[in-house]
């Protein structure tokens, strides 16, 4: 039989056998294949083929998560998280949900089912089409501190860090393309058992100012700080700090890590692209005025933000198998989660921490957030404005 013989009989074929049943299918198949000598599944993939300018059809069982209204929420809590990773967004949804329902519209209830059930893979597979690259990376603005660093011990080993306190510290340099003149710092503090997280603005990097600051911040503070472990800069290294630390009550524990090994404070490191580079971005900030106002969204809606409803994982375990790394992580949970697991704070803290959780929503925080972030880069760029033209 030749080519057009065979595609005539294809053709003349094709309608009864997808009108046919199971077993009348079978037998059409059967004939196919010794008529025209073909491999078996070769000719299932003929006879399922659509017509020449017909709408090819998808194979395989119904779409599960084709409701528009449940990629549109997801996309919406995607954004508002700042494009969390799938495993963490997995984690933050139904802490986001009961705050999306309250400021846009109530879901049914088979897509908020949808919603919670669906896994990592999932979320990314849906996610993947509008996904964003990342930006570019900035300068580093650490130098060596002064000969005090001598007297602050290096920590070589893990601090007991089964209960929260223990802090490592590092600052952000808000300079744009120069590290020279005066602009705006940012002072991270993560706690290392729970990842929460305060920051707060310095104008440069002076040891008054960071001191202030690192004051402001431990009042702020949901539990007591025990340690305090940063990088060999000189706004750490320097003898307001150390007395600050030394002359209390109760001595905080005052390292530092070793020169050059920015691994040694891992977690604080971290927080700089999610907490602050996220946040400002890589522009200059070089405006004094601008200070009170980055504090002000630092220390309340983007902390509250950050610790009550973005998760995050931990390492529990890494291996290293043969040239390779093998790690485990955690549930992932936010740190005021984590907090409320511990045993080490009193329950009439855990109920102030309950207290201000109950008063909040996602995204009214958000659309804060955004409010005053539009109010510091219009000045930014009024200030930028300014400096060209001089």
């Amino acid at each position: 039989m030749g080519k057009n013989e065979r595609q005539a009989y294809l053709k003349a074929i094709r309608p009864r056998y997808r009108k046919a049943h199971r077993r009348a299918k079978a037998a059409i198949l059967n004939e196919f294949c010794a008529v025209c000598g073909y491999h078996r599944k070769y000719a299932i993939r003929l006879l399922n083929q659509p017509r020449r300018g017909g709408t090819p059809g998808r194979g395989g069982r119904p779409a599960t998560y084709a409701s528009e209204a449940l990629r549109t929420a997801l996309k919406r809590i995607w954004f508002a998280t700042d494009q969390m990773c799938s495993k963490k967004l997995k984690a933050a949804l139904p802490l986001w949900l009961p705050g999306y329902e309250a400021v846009h519209q109530p879901l049914a209830a088979d897509t908020r089912a949808q919603l919670l059930a669906m896994s990592p893979a999932t979320i990314d597979r849906l996610l993947r089409p509008i996904r964003a690259r990342r930006g570019r990376k900035g300068l580093c603005g650490t130098r060596p501190g002064s000969l005090l660093k001598n007297q602050i011990p290096i920590r070589t080993e893990h601090w007991d860090v089964t209960q929260p306190g223990f802090m490592e510290a590092d600052t952000v340099a808000h300079c744009g393309n120069s590290l020279a003149g005066d602009f705006a710092w940012s002072l991270t503090l993560t706690d290392i058992l729970t990842g929460w997280t305060e920051i707060r603005a310095t104008w440069n990097k002076g040891a008054v100012g960071v001191c202030n600051q690192i004051k402001a911040i431990e009042a702020a503070l949901p539990f007591d700080l025990r340690g305090f472990d940063c990088d060999n800069g000189s706004e750490f290294l320097n003898y307001h700090l150390q007395r600050y630390f030394s002359n209390r009550p109760r001595e905080v524990a005052f390292t530092r890590s070793r020169p050059y090994r920015k691994n040694d404070n891992a977690h604080v490191e971290q927080k700089n692209w999610t907490h602050v580079r996220q946040l400002f971005g890589y522009d200059r900030i070089d405006d004094v005025s601008l200070i009170p106002l980055m504090n002000d969204l630092y220390a309340h809606e983007w902390s509250l933000y950050q610790n009550h409803f973005c998760p995050a994982m931990k390492l529990v375990e890494k291996q290293r198998v043969n040239a390779r790394y093998r790690k485990k992580y955690d549930v992932p949970k936010t740190p005021y989660q984590r907090l409320l697991g511990s045993d080490h704070l009193t329950d009439e803290m855990k109920g102030r921490l309950r207290d201000v959780h109950g008063t909040l929503n996602p995204f009214i925080l958000k659309q804060a957030i955004e409010t005053k972030l539009r109010r510091i880069f219009r000045n930014i760029r009024v200030t930028s404005n300014v400096r060209q033209r001089l």
